[in-house]
């Protein structure tokens, strides 16, 4: 189970940062929705929950693969 916590710490943290890259740059560089802030915030949960799964995917991966070995 220390596997699965670990994964959730790492998939948050990259679902912050998703989250707040995704944000600033619809909100601030492409800014193509006629209401801003909105159009940030659903890019910012769209880069949320990708970065949430890559990293928690990808420490799950990588956990089973150190596993075998």
């Amino acid at each position: 189970m220390e596997g699965v916590s670990v994964s959730v710490k790492a998939g948050i943290i990259g679902g912050v940062m998703g989250f707040i890259v995704s944000f600033l740059m619809t909100f601030f560089i492409i800014p193509m929705a006629t209401e801003r802030m909105m159009f940030g915030v659903s890019n910012g949960i769209s880069g949320a929950l990708s970065g949430f799964m890559g990293g928690f995917l990808g420490l799950l991966m990588y956990l089973r693969a150190t596993k075998k070995a």
